[in-house]
């Protein structure tokens, strides 16, 4: 007798579970189909407007400081906002190996003492939109004027900032970022903020509204900035090298944002390229650039055949 009766209570309760699943849930019950904590890899998109916003109150702490006069500002400036740089969607620079055979360029070698070695930069120069900017750049090459001038300014992932001649001189760093004022540029401002854009520093709107540029100190962006755009005088675009300067972007730095370090430049030469540019090998997934000025012969006979 017990076994019929045990199976009548199995069977009973077996009904019961399945009569249960079929019975929707209250509405509080019920899952969400959206996760209960948002994802952290993914905030909530800034709009252009707040973005540009955002990124012209950085350009303003990093260009814009007044001096302890209060009547000027010189071309660097003392604090960088911290929200940090804004960074905009890459644009992805022209390939220099895949310039026209035909295509002569001004490149400037830049070499640079950092880390107990040598490293080289190189830059691309635009004489024809920024001729007199050019022109003054390739002057103070040729007569070495930046030979042993330190980099006096590195915020990561915005720019490093060199050319002050007061660098020359380490007892005279509460005045670095001072310097070069003697000679100012006129404004041939045309080319873009992005990553590896090589632009002249300048004083502030307020005294500068023409916005001439200083006669000597220039820097290197580190990303796409287009809220400075229209600004600053753009007159190069780094080819090879520019990791070497992201890491400059990254070593200890003073209240100032001078890198306590000196980091210094050995020299700037400026040479011509003739066709593209030769492609080294990848190093810690970096590709470098190498000017037909530096192959040997037989690499310069070879380009020339194949």
């Amino acid at each position: 007798m017990k076994t019929p009766l045990l199976t009548c209570l199995l069977a009973f309760g077996f009904h019961a579970v399945l009569t249960a699943q079929q019975i929707k849930a209250p509405e509080s019950l019920r899952p969400s189909t959206a996760p209960a904590v948002p994802a952290p890899d993914k905030p909530a998109a800034a709009s252009t407007a707040e973005i540009e916003r955002l990124a012209e109150e950085a350009q303003k702490s990093l260009f814009q400081s007044v001096d302890k006069s209060g009547g000027s500002s010189s071309s660097a400036s003392s604090s960088f906002a911290s929200s940090g740089p804004i960074r905009l969607p890459a644009q992805r620079p022209e390939d220099p190996s895949q310039w026209a055979k035909d295509s002569v360029r001004k490149i400037a070698v830049m070499d640079i003492a950092f880390g107990g070695s040598k490293e080289t930069v190189m830059i691309e120069l635009y004489p024809n939109d920024a001729p007199q900017t050019v022109a003054n750049f390739i002057d103070h090459c040729d007569s070495g004027y930046y030979n042993g001038l330190a980099f006096h300014r590195a915020i990561e992932g915005f720019l490093v900032q060199t050319g002050d001649p007061l660098t020359s001189d380490e007892s005279a760093r509460e005045k670095w970022g001072t310097g070069g004022e003697d000679k100012t540029i006129p404004a041939e401002i045309k080319r873009p903020h992005r990553v590896g854009a090589v632009a002249m520093a300048r004083r502030a709107d307020k005294v500068n509204p023409q916005r001439r540029s200083n006669g000597s100190q220039f820097y290197v962006a580190l990303g796409n900035y287009g809220a400075i755009d229209g600004k600053y005088t753009v007159f190069g675009q780094v080819v090879s090298g520019l990791e070497t300067l992201q890491r400059i972007s990254i070593m200890p730095v003073d209240a100032n944002d001078c890198p306590v370090a000196r980091i210094e430049v050995k020299s700037i030469k400026v040479i011509e390229q003739k066709g593209p540019m030769q492609v080294q090998p990848v190093v810690d997934g970096e590709r470098y650039m190498k000017p037909n000025s530096a192959r040997g012969f037989v690499g310069r006979f070879l380009h020339r055949v194949w």
